[in-house]
């Protein structure tokens, strides 16, 4: 019988940093959508399939580790898995392939000038989804949760603080929100943008408006454009958590649910919102909700500063009128599932079957 291996024990492995061969089987196309970080990858899929060897008839890998195939779903790779057992190699089948990889998470400590906070970048390494903790004196915020609230739980323990605060920083389009079933967890106060789009209770916070955490504060700025809504977080006078407003290498998107001159009226806020965040203080970390390429697990921190982020920035807004031209001219392909996704985070509904069927695959929330 083919072994296989769990999605969960796969991701201990690599944030261990245990010697393993994460074998991608997929075709050219699937890979370049998205993939695990550190993977190698072998265009066999079609020849798995038709039952043919094919590039694995003569691949070498190391013999001293466990090689682990993966295909979308999880089923052609335990092809694969048996064919390279039958070869010596320790072999084994990622069960439910990288739809199962989808919920995979590392983190990394965000480096920080203030002392008086601690940040930890909690990401979803397949989809590129950051959220963030906050602690500060035995208090803790969390910023656009998007893996399972016992990630942030666990990791709040390990520091000894308390979840007070639970921020979005907008309606999500790419991923289903833990923020209710956080809340509900711990008790924490749940704090959203204020809009009519949500069918759930919610405190509202308003541009300029501060909350303390510990000697720590999140100040609001209201940062429209890739949604009406959508809201930065100024953390004291070291970062920023800017959603899917700005991210370290393009800038949100202005067109979901809106069509082609709603979306250039969108343009238009995020070109006003982009210039309020520019003129931040230039040391100031870039936190995004997003990032456009698979996670590694190396621990460090998907950020910039305001200074580097100038340096590409500054070249798109040079005008209004051409920011909008170039961001609407640029837009990439729809999310998929993004209407139903949007849809379940409104009516802060979570679905009871398994959530990878909406979420798999790579975010495309930014326009590059």
């Amino acid at each position: 019988m083919t072994k296989q291996i769990e999605a969960e024990t796969l991701r201990k492995w690599l944030d261990t940093q245990q010697p393993v061969t994460v074998l991608d089987i997929r075709t050219d196309e699937d890979r370049a959508q998205w993939a695990i970080p550190g993977s190698v990858h072998l265009n066999a899929y079609e020849a798995l399939r038709a039952g043919q060897p094919g590039a694995l008839a003569d691949a070498a890998f190391p013999l001293d580790r466990p090689v682990v195939t993966v295909c979308n779903a999880g089923r052609v790779s335990e092809t694969a898995a048996a064919m390279l057992a039958e070869r010596g190699f320790d072999a084994r089948s990622l069960a439910g392939g990288m739809k199962a990889w989808s919920l995979a998470w590392n983190a990394a400590d965000v480096p920080l000038q203030d002392q008086s906070c601690r940040v930890i970048q909690v990401r979803r390494t397949g989809k590129g989804c950051l959220s963030y903790i906050v602690g500060s004196d035995g208090e803790a915020a969390v910023i656009d949760p998007s893996v399972s609230p016992d990630v942030y739980l666990e990791l709040a323990n390990r520091h000894g603080w308390a979840i007070r605060y639970v921020f979005e920083t907008h309606v999500h389009a790419d991923h289903l929100s833990r923020a209710r079933e956080l809340v509900r967890q711990t008790g924490a106060a749940l704090l959203l943008p204020p809009q009519q789009r949500v069918r759930f209770a919610f405190t509202a916070i308003v541009d300029g408006e501060r909350m303390s955490l510990g000697r720590a504060s999140l100040t609001a700025m209201h940062t429209p454009g890739h949604t009406n809504e959508s809201t930065s977080y100024v953390l004291n006078d070291t970062a920023v958590f800017t959603g899917d407003t700005l991210f370290i290498n393009g800038v949100g998107r202005p067109d979901l649910h809106a069509d082609p001159e709603a979306a250039r009226q969108r343009a238009r806020a995020l070109f006003a919102s982009l210039t309020h965040l520019q003129a931040l203080r230039p040391e100031m970390a870039v936190l995004p909700a997003h990032a456009s390429e698979p996670i590694a697990f190396d621990g460090r921190a998907v950020a910039s500063s305001i200074a580097e982020i100038e340096a590409w920035l500054s070249g798109w807004l040079v005008s209004e009128s051409a920011f909008v031209d170039r961001v609407t001219a640029r837009l990439p392909p729809t999310p998929p599932n993004f209407a139903r996704i949007v849809d379940l985070n409104e009516a802060g509904e979570f679905p009871t079957s398994d959530p990878t069927d909406l979420e798999a695959g790579a975010n495309r929330c930014a326009v590059r």
